[in-house]
């Protein structure tokens, strides 16, 4: 039986999908952004007892080895992750002192079919706690908490730009 309520359900429930797809997709990727564009990157000058131009071998950051000489900031941006069903592991190599690159992937990762899923927005470099609980000058709120409590805000506006492409 093929009425127009049966035509109207189906025309409704094709629509609700499409909706749903891009919006969870819009939230996960707007959520990922602004935590991205929070993420402080390291900066030698701002760091207590760094010798601008010296190889500061004594500094704990060096001792540590979580810098060396010739260090560029952007490795904590750079590890960004997105799982999808599980947690992301691992630690990802490399710098990323804009986040462009870490962004486009986390794009990329993100299904046409979106919604029903559970997202993870992970960074597992070892001083992420620290970071993320105000260690950072340039992020002494963190980043995270910032998002959650923004959440309702991104999720509205998802949901708003999801109608929008699909009345």
């Amino acid at each position: 039986m093929s009425g127009p309520f049966t035509l109207a359900l189906q025309d409704f429930a094709k629509k609700a999908g499409a909706r749903a797809n891009e919006a969870v997709g819009n939230i996960v990727i707007a959520s990922a952004a602004k935590i991205d564009a929070r993420s402080p990157v390291g900066n030698p000058s701002l760091w207590k007892d760094w010798k601008v131009g010296e190889a500061n071998h004594d500094h704990w950051l060096v001792s540590a080895g979580f810098v060396e000489a010739g260090y560029v900031g952007g490795h904590f941006r750079a590890n960004w992750q997105l799982g999808i069903g599980t947690l992301p592991s691992g630690v990802v190599a490399g710098v990323d002192e804009t986040g462009e690159r870490t962004q486009g992937k986390i794009v990329a990762e993100v299904p046409e079919q979106a919604a029903g899923a559970v997202y993870f927005i992970a960074n597992n470099v070892p001083y992420a706690q620290r970071l993320e609980h105000g260690y950072s000058k340039q992020a002494p709120q963190g980043m995270v908490g910032l998002v959650m409590v923004e959440m309702q805000s991104i999720v509205s506006e998802a949901c708003a730009k999801a109608k929008a492409a699909h009345p």
